[in-house]
């Protein structure tokens, strides 16, 4: 198996093993299975239902940021729910939220990111070795919750490898100029004799508030803006008016936008010849601001007076706590442990993981205490491997996950619930030339109560892949893929009724929502030649009772509702990435790359799904010489004009970036000083798939360096 890697700061041909593949955790691939990397971008497996990106090295290094969302914007068919500067979540194809899983090694982040898009993922890019993108059908191993995809982020907190000489150490630091962001982290791996490591790190980031390249508000807004400001001057409210002024013309900085993160773990391994098994504990610690939207405001003293508490006045929970910045405390304390056995026979191996969360995070406003949220959660799973015996391979497997959540306070939007739910799974591949055929079958029940509602609900879902495809010639492959899949609702979708300061919404779920089901196929067409590789994919899903999240266009509380509402759905898409060597000669390369993806999808009412990223293209070229790397790269996001009710079109923007990088320690070293720009030209900059795109756009003109050290 051969990798081609074309990114900008290496052009190398190196052979890839199983060995190495088990490194990653992953199940070897049959023999003469190919991995093409483009601009870093791993295709692992150019199989069926293997439909993967990745992100390592330099690259994470060059797009390192404080969450994972942020960090992944560039790879094929990713956006980010970039909430705020503290909480952005990947979006793959257009999928969010529920349909999007967030793994660390394999399980879930086991937090309540999946819960409100301003609620961060407990995972710290710092401390990541390599970050997958996982889309297609094969990703239903993982739950039904990854109808739209998976990302899984490697660290080495459970060390899978003996270190060289016995020690590894690595540290990274950054500088980034436009929200003034400081971090460090760093890892320790030492042998302790032949069969035992140990594994320590550490990260700290922190930030100030983000400048932005022009107003603050989008031009919609503005004009909202503009109209309150009329509206207050006629009726003599010059305070109002004034506010309204002031936020309509607001720039250049995003007001309480700062961020405080830290990480920590620590782990072992003991690695037999037969027997492999460890351990380790992590901590997640985060604060940030929620930026608030312009001319939003709460009443909490109606709220309270609802509520039946007369201990509190107007002047205490009205208007002026209701302007107070709203800002997240978070604290994840984990610990994962990891198993394998090697066997001979049917099976090659078993693999075992899991891990177990105790997590809580507070909303406040200003100094007083909004809503806390706490939750207990565990998942595990069992994978049983088979040989690789005449061209056909597979794994099955069991899976838990089990959560408990609470949450507390006036503006609590959710009840208290348990969720807890299990999978069976098996794959299954055949490749005994150049054709072969794959699939996959998932079967999980679940089950979400809530005993202060008398709430309990039970749903099964099965879901199905299969597909072939043919290797043309050696260097080109195509093939095609369908799938059935099945998702049960969430607890959030069910019972979700009441505000949420953070969001600034008032959130209402449906009780009777039903399993989201879909159809799905896949086309890809890839090709690896000797200087050049290229994947295109066109993708399908026909949704029976798609799940989704609207605007009403009506107040409660004097907040926007948002409902949870149920119809069928049509999703297709494009994804397209190719990288190929344009110059080599006597030392010195250069190397283009472009990655393209549209999504398209429509409600069963004809009108449009809310916050579909708009068509986008990014390349780039690279040029190595010596232990000096070179890159300038665009990125173009056209405008979304095809909107949902009550939701604003979001204008096209153009970001330019440049990098140059120097591989001190030699360029088979991943030692490496960087320094690049990002938004050369301090252009304003949304992301359509965010809730706050409106009052949180991009970071302007960006100067940032970074450090990693590897010994």
């Amino acid at each position: 198996m051969k990798t081609l890697l074309l990114s900008a700061s290496v052009l190398a041909f190196q052979n890839v093993s199983v060995a190495a593949a088990q490194e990653a955790d992953a199940p070897p691939p049959p023999p003469e299975r190919e991995e093409i990397v483009i601009t870093g971008h791993y295709i692992e497996g150019l199989d069926l239902l293997a439909g993967t990106s990745a992100i390592e090295g330099a690259e994470l290094q060059r797009e390192m940021s404080t969450q994972i969302g942020e960090t992944l914007v560039k790879l094929p068919g990713v956006s980010a729910t970039s909430f705020s500067p503290g909480a952005s979540r990947p979006v793959l194809r257009g999928y969010q939220g529920t349909r999007i899983r967030v793994l660390n090694d394999g399980l879930g982040s086991i937090d309540v990111s999946n819960t409100s898009a301003d609620h961060a993922v407990t995972i710290d890019p710092l401390t990541a070795e390599r970050i997958e993108v996982l889309r297609g059908p094969a990703v239903l191993l993982f739950g039904s919750e990854a109808i739209g995809g998976a990302v899984n982020v490697i660290d080495h907190r459970i060390p899978r490898s003996r270190p060289d000489g016995g020690i590894h150490l690595d540290y990274i630091g950054r500088y980034s100029s436009a929200d003034e962001g400081v971090g460090v982290g760093g890892a320790l791996d030492l042998a302790l004799g032949d069969d035992f490591v140990f594994h320590i790190d550490g990260s700290h980031s922190t930030s100030d508030d983000l400048e932005v390249g022009g107003y603050v508000v989008s031009e919609p807004l503005r004009a909202e803006l503009f109209e309150l400001y009329e509206e207050a001057l006629d009726e003599g409210e010059l305070e109002e008016a004034e506010e309204a002024l002031e936020a309509a013309n607001l720039r250049d900085v995003l007001p309480n936008s700062k961020t405080r993160q830290s990480s920590a773990g620590a782990g072992f391994s003991y690695l037999g010849d037969r027997f492999e098994f460890g351990a380790s504990a992590s901590l997640f610690d985060t604060r940030y601001g929620v930026p608030g939207r312009p001319g939003a405001e709460h009443h909490h003293g109606e709220e309270e007076e609802d509520h039946g508490d007369e201990d509190h006045d107007e002047d205490e929970h009205g208007e002026e706590e209701g302007e107070a910045p709203v800002s997240i405390d978070m604290l994840q304390k984990r610990l994962d442990f990891r198993g394998r056995v090697y066997l001979d026979g049917f099976l090659d191996r078993i693999d075992a993981r899991f891990a177990y969360a105790d997590y809580e995070h507070t909303e406040f406003e200003g100094a007083e205490v909004g809503t806390v949220f706490l939750s207990d959660g565990l998942e595990g799973r069992i994978e049983f491997h088979q040989a690789d015996r005449d061209g056909w391979g597979g794994v099955s497997g069991a899976q838990y996950y089990e959560r408990d959540l609470e949450a507390i306070g006036a503006e609590a939007f959710v009840p208290p619930h348990k969720t807890s739910q299990w999978g069976l799974f098996t794959r299954q591949e055949y490749e005994p030339g150049a054709f072969g055929v794959e699939g996959a079958i998932r079967v999980e029940g679940t089950e979400v109560t809530s005993d202060p509602l008398n709430f309990s609900r039970d749903f099964t879902a099965l879901s199905g892949a299969v597909g072939a495809h043919y290797k043309v010639t050696p260097d080109f492959r195509i093939g095609a893929n369908m799938s059935r899949t099945s998702r049960a609702p969430s607890g959030e979708e069910l019972l979700s009724d009441g505000p949420h300061i953070a969001t600034q919404a008032f959130e209402i779920g449906d009780p009777t929502l039903e399993n989201e089901k879909a159809w799905g196929g896949e086309l890809y067409a890839r090709y690896e030649g000797p200087r050049a590789a290229a994947s295109l994919t066109l993708w399908c899903n026909k949704f029976d009772g798609f799940i989704y999240n609207f605007d009403t266009g009506v107040e409660e509380d004097e907040l926007p509702v948002f409902l949870y509402d149920q119809q069928d759905a049509d999703w297709w898409g494009i994804e397209f990435e190719a990288g190929a060597t344009l110059v080599e000669r006597d030392g010195f390369a250069l190397k283009a790359d472009a990655v393209v993806d549209y999504v398209r999808a429509t409600l069963d009412d004809s009108n449009p799904v809310p916050r579909i990223p708009p068509f986008s293209v990014n390349g780039g070229l690279g040029a190595e010489v010596g232990d000096f790397n070179l890159r300038i790269e665009a990125e173009y996001a056209a405008e979304q004009d095809r909107v949902a009710e009550f939701e604003n079109p979001t204008d096209d923007h153009l970001l330019v970036g440049a990098s140059i990088g120097w591989r001190f320690r030699g360029r088979d070293n991943e030692s490496l000083i960087l320094l690049s720009a990002d938004n050369i030209f301090d252009v304003d900059a949304r992301r359509h798939a965010s809730y706050t795109k409106d009052f949180v756009p991009l970071a302007g003109r960006n100067i940032k360096l970074s450090t990693r050290f590897s010994f």
